[in-house]
């Protein structure tokens, strides 16, 4: 049997070191062993697989603004907001709406 003090002293070094302060068996130490891992988004392996959305979507943005990239959904897009403008649908300007018009 192990002293008080050599019992409380491996609690402290088990502590201090991020290691199981009890013993625990095997399916409590995979439970342990789960939450010590890091999360999937913050792993190196997952984040280098995917690629870097926000830059490749303002580098998408300016080679469309260029010329160089059609993208044929934002096309649509800006078709209909014309179109909707034409036939004055669209937004009103600043100071012509409900509650300008009220006022007047």
């Amino acid at each position: 049997m192990a002293s008080n003090y050599a019992k409380r002293m491996a609690r402290l070094s088990a502590r201090i070191f991020g290691e199981v302060v009890r013993p625990t068996n095997s399916k409590s130490m995979k439970v342990i062993q789960l939450f010590q891992a890091k999360p999937i988004e913050q792993r190196p392996e997952v984040v280098r697989y995917y690629p870097p959305h926000p830059q490749i979507h303002s580098l998408m943005k300016r080679l469309r603004h260029i010329g160089l990239y059609r993208d044929e959904h934002a096309d649509f897009k800006d078709e209909m907001k014309r179109v909707k403008k034409l036939k004055g649908k669209g937004k009103p300007q600043k100071g012509e709406g409900k509650r300008a018009m009220k006022r007047k």
